[in-house]
């Protein structure tokens, strides 16, 4: 009898993982301030003094949710890259990883770009962390680039943290854009990005940077 009763009983970790699978649903869908616990509790199928359980407050469930779904997305980019082939490769395999998860995931994409950045402290601080992993990446192929054209030292440390951001910055807003309209691919989003700044950064590559015309 006991036997039974403990095979039926769900593991800790399952449970959690089914909690805030409901939970990214919810916030992502509602919004957090009009996301309930009761409704996230009926969307996973526990009570809801178990999800406050294992999840002391709705504030914590958010920073949970909002750090789950961040190394998800750093960790698909990752992923997709391939060590050791050609830096503009690289960026466009990263690009299509980034691109394609936020399409697969449009809740998780909501909870990190349109409800984490509008509500404070500590929610947006939890994503400029993971957009600081992403520059932190895209600078490193950058960097690698340069290394590639022999132009490494022509660029400043700061002048390829600023490409790196303007990246990283383009590539979030592309993908809102994406998500919300129809018929739009990962690989096309892929596509116009890198056709937007890597024909750019190819120029700079081989020294031909862009000025502001003298005036007569």
């Amino acid at each position: 009898m006991g036997g039974a009763v403990k095979g039926k009983r769900m593991p800790r970790a399952v449970r959690e993982q089914q909690m805030m699978d409901a939970a990214v649903q919810t916030f992502g869908q509602r919004g957090y301030r009009a996301a309930s616990m009761d409704e996230i509790a009926e969307l996973a199928g526990v009570s809801k003094p178990l999800v406050y359980l294992y999840l002391n407050s709705k504030e914590e469930l958010f920073t949970a949710c909002i750090r789950r779904e961040a190394s998800a997305l750093v960790a698909a980019v990752r992923a997709g890259v391939e060590p050791g082939v050609p830096a503009d490769r690289q960026l466009w395999d990263g690009l299509r990883a980034f691109f394609t998860h936020a399409a697969e995931n449009p809740d998780g994409w909501a909870v990190l770009q349109n409800q984490a950045r509008t509500h404070g402290e500590p929610f947006a601080d939890e994503v400029a962390a993971m957009r600081a992993e992403l520059v932190t990446f895209v600078t490193y192929l950058i960097g690698a680039a340069a290394r590639e054209a022999d132009c490494d030292s022509e660029l400043a440390e700061r002048e390829v943290a600023g490409l790196a951001h303007a990246l990283v910055g383009a590539a979030e807003s592309l993908a809102g854009w994406g998500n919300g309209t129809p018929g739009v691919s990962a690989k096309e989003m892929a596509a116009t990005l890198m056709n937007f700044a890597w024909a750019g950064l190819a120029n700079l590559m081989n020294g031909q940077r862009w000025a502001p015309s003298s005036r007569a």
